[in-house]
């Protein structure tokens, strides 16, 4: 491979003929050949948008020129595109400051527009305020375009299902035995209202992000920029983003801590534990189908065994149940993250960057698949799930008001003796005419007992 050599404040540094990036780039490869995870499609759009903000800015206030700023602002909207990412080629795990990444794009920008990477491409910032805010900006993104629309498609499919299982009838169950009836919409108006209230948990996590350290340089000073600089990046990149951005209130908590990132991670991690809770539940639903529970039938996608002729697996639940334990991971590497740093940084960003951006991206992007895939297609087994009504032992307990808790008790423990329903040993037992026993133990009217009638 053909090397240049370029030059940076440690010296000559042989760079590949082309490359777009420069010599610290390049020593950076060589530093951190850890791992083959690179940052995300999405963090580099948020950190090309920062280097355009930062061209408009430092030519109304910090003394680019006219031409450097139009070259720097082009450039860095091609990295914020896309157009560079194969330039970008630094391993996660490298400087906990981020730098080697906030270099590399200034290099990559540099390079393309002709300018110096730190005195033009980098003017008025740090890795140390840049690196938070993309990730801010980065996370946001995410959540508002992609995250939140897939979570709000899978509560509506949930809730349709609600209304489309209202009338099926089925048992209820705790500790995995039988419990009173219900109806199958019941239990799926729940899971819509976990995913419904998951969704937000992240929203009121979200605040937090919307402040950015940019502006603070390295502790949080300004030290080197111009007044009014940190204000007038976050009026532009509210601009370029559409958010409603805040400059962050206090300058060295944004920038020494990485609270923000750690609660939303935290709203993440809820959001895996109520869909796995979801998954789980219907790939018991859906067990068998003739010797498991088989309430519901779940959408056949793909033969599931190499050698059962005939068998399918619930194998979309078990692609989410994956996810969401790939999230409660990252979720613990981003707490430990959180806590690695001493006074004015945090030294794990990326790290940080990359689980963040990739839980969102995970949750998104199996929402969307768990919705189109299984939840959509879903269907109940309505004689199966009467019949269940019927046989459990559980439906003496609306006898329990008319004859005591005794002898409600009795009863059941002779029909489990005798393999007989509830119904029939109360027919003999409870001492009840047929006409209340009809209606005490009518599992329509025990799943709303408030209620003249049946509502959704």
């Amino acid at each position: 491979m053909n090397k240049r050599i370029e030059r940076d404040s440690m010296g000559e540094m042989p760079v590949p003929e082309a490359a777009l990036y420069g010599a610290q780039t390049a020593r950076a490869i060589e530093n951190f050949p850890i791992s083959q995870q690179r940052f995300p499609r999405s963090f580099l759009r948020a950190l090309g948008r920062i280097k355009v903000a930062a061209a408009r800015v430092n030519h109304r206030l910090a003394g680019l020129s006219e031409a450097k700023a139009a070259g720097i602002e082009a450039r860095a909207l091609e990295v914020a595109e896309g157009q560079h990412d194969d330039q970008f080629v630094l391993d996660i795990f490298q400087t906990g400051s981020g730098t080697s990444t906030n270099m590399n794009a200034n290099e990559v920008i540099a390079h393309l527009a002709n300018v110096h990477p730190n005195d033009d491409v980098n003017r008025s910032q740090s890795s140390n305020d840049v690196i938070p805010a993309a990730l801010h900006l980065a996370a946001l993104d995410a959540i508002t375009e992609r995250l939140l629309p897939a979570m709000q498609t899978l509560a509506l499919s949930l809730d349709d299902k609600a209304a489309e299982f209202h009338e099926v009838l089925k048992i209820g169950r705790t500790h995995l035995q039988d419990a009173v009836p219900m109806r199958l919409g019941q239990e799926f108006s729940g899971y819509a209202r976990q995913v419904e209230l998951s969704g937000e948990r992240i929203v009121a996590a979200m605040k937090g992000l919307y402040e950015l350290p940019i502006g603070g340089t390295a502790i949080g000073t300004g030290l080197n920029t111009p007044a009014g600089f940190a204000e007038e990046m976050i009026k532009e990149l509210s601009a370029i983003t559409g958010q409603a951005l805040l400059l962050a209130k206090n300058p060295f908590e944004a920038q020494a801590a990485r609270d923000a990132v750690v609660f939303v991670s935290g709203a993440l991690r809820n959001y895996a534990v109520s869909l796995t809770k979801i998954a789980n539940d219907l790939r018991w639903l859906g067990s068998g189908p003739r010797c498991g529970l088989g309430e519901i039938v779940i959408p056949a996608v793909q033969p599931g065994s190499s050698i059962m002729p005939g068998k399918v697996n619930p194998v979309i639940a078990e692609s989410v149940l994956m996810v969401c334990a790939q999230v409660v991971g990252h979720d613990a590497a981003i707490a430990w993250c959180g806590a690695s740093g001493n006074f004015e940084i945090n030294v794990t960003m990326p790290l940080l960057a990359a689980n963040l951006l990739d839980s969102i991206e995970l949750l998104a992007a199996a929402s969307t698949n768990f919705e189109s895939r299984m939840v959509r297609g879903i269907e109940a087994n309505k004689t199966r799930a009467t019949d269940l009504v019927e046989q459990s032992l559980a439906m003496v307990t609306a006898l329990v008001p008319a004859i005591g808790y005794d002898r409600a008790a009795a009863i059941a423990k002779h029909a489990a003796s005798t393999g007989e329903t509830v119904r029939a040993v109360a027919m003999r037992e409870a001492g009840l005419d047929a006409e209340t026993l009809r209606r005490l133990l009518d599992p329509t009217t025990q799943t709303d007992p408030h209620s003249k009638g049946t509502t959704p």
